[in-house]
């Protein structure tokens, strides 16, 4: 199947002079998925709600100013004979809702997360909750402010955190569009006062004021099939994942972008790696992430990794003009899940901690065995003998 039929020609377009005010007023009144951006009628970029929340950009300054290549490369461009697999993989490493489309290298229009997921619904219901859930997910409690929020969302590149009551059950959920919404109506309402004071009073705010309650929530048994028709249903980019005989304790998240994920699996002879935040990849490429990780996968005798996730999150510390990068590396196998996370200045040399960190991780998974020798080595390597 490919997008032709459910990429669709309705998109909201700005200019790059656009003020990004108007902008921030644009997700608060029309909740797009995401807002392409053009200088002179030519693509630029997509923005997305979530590069909003994460900036620091002041209202009056101009869109330009998140589509510059030093902010961020411009969202992949996906032909409109494309199929959905390989769309699929785009909005996930691109990490976004909606891509630009192109038939005959002029932008036609956009493909967003709920067309493709819309398309391929009836073909869900071969997959669980299970199969693609994130489990162990972040959260907060009921007290913590909105500021901490948004430093957790940053730092774990994640779009909710399930909110914890003073009993440690499942009380609200907070997401990055609570928080946009949130500070976007405070700054309209806010008209005096000293401005950083006036931000500080808004991180300040606890989590509790602006969650959604109650929460919608799913169970592990539950099909892919009916956690998308909820999600779309109620216009929900997630699903806390609970136990099916007590719905207020939190195991995992399941999100629209991991049922993209699975989207990607294939069966052919290299295991599907997906990698988020692929333009910061400087002097490592991605054929060697996947290697690399193949490699890792091949000296366990009882391990079948079914798919690889490779995140990116760059710091704001620098080292001789050399961002600090973390690397976080998920494994689905057939065991369980497995990760591994690792910083360093650029982006190979926190993939290469994170892999290491993987490594000691797979060791420790009840049942995986490995090669002895190589066992040995990686132990010697690790400290650990």
């Amino acid at each position: 199947m490919n997008i032709a039929d459910i990429a669709t020609t309705e998109f909201i377009e700005v200019d790059v002079g656009t003020r990004m005010g108007k902008v921030r007023s644009m997700f608060e009144n029309g909740n797009p998925k995401g807002i392409i951006v053009t200088d002179d009628g030519e693509y630029e970029g997509v923005i997305s709600e979530r590069e909003i929340l994460q900036s620091h950009v002041e209202d009056d300054a101009k869109v330009a100013a998140l589509t510059k290549p030093s902010r961020s490369t411009p969202s992949p461009k996906v032909d409109r004979q494309e199929d959905v697999r390989e769309t699929a993989r785009v909005l996930v490493e691109s990490n976004a809702k909606v891509a630009p489309v192109f038939e005959n290298g002029d932008l036609w229009g956009v493909i967003t997360d709920d067309a493709i997921l819309e398309a391929v619904l009836e073909n869900l219901d071969t997959l669980t909750v299970e199969d693609i859930y994130t489990a162990d997910p972040v959260t907060l409690t009921e007290d913590d402010g909105v500021g901490k929020a948004i430093n957790h969302l940053r730092e774990h590149g994640i779009s909710r955190l399930p909110i914890m009551n003073e009993n440690g059950y499942l009380s609200g959920v907070v997401t990055t569009h609570d928080i946009a919404d949130f500070v976007i109506r405070e700054n309209h309402t806010t008209t005096t006062g000293d401005r950083v004071g006036d931000t500080q009073r808004l991180l300040d705010v606890p989590v509790y004021d602006i969650m959604t309650s109650p929460v919608e929530t799913t169970t592990l048994d539950a099909t892919a099939k009916d956690a998308v028709e909820t999600m779309l249903e109620n216009d929900f980019a997630g699903l806390m994942v609970t136990p099916a005989d007590d719905d207020r304790v939190v195991t995992g998240v399941i999100t629209k972008t991991d049922v993209l994920r699975a989207l990607t699996f294939t069966e052919e002879e290299h295991m599907d790696v997906q990698i988020t935040n692929i333009s910061m990849l400087d002097t490592i490429t991605r054929e060697s992430i996947v290697q690399s990780i193949e490699d890792v996968a091949d000296k366990y005798a009882d391990m079948q990794v079914m798919h690889a996730h490779v995140r990116f999150h760059e710091h704001n510390e620098k080292l001789r003009g050399t961002p600090l990068v973390q690397c976080q590396i998920r494994l689905r196998t057939n065991k369980d899940q497995v990760a591994g996370t690792g910083e360093g200045y650029g982006a190979e040399n926190s993939f290469r901690v994170a892999l290491d960190k993987l490594e000691r991780n797979v060791l420790e998974l009840k049942g995986v065995t490995s090669d002895e020798e190589y066992r040995g080595q990686l132990l010697r390597k690790l400290n650990q003998i």
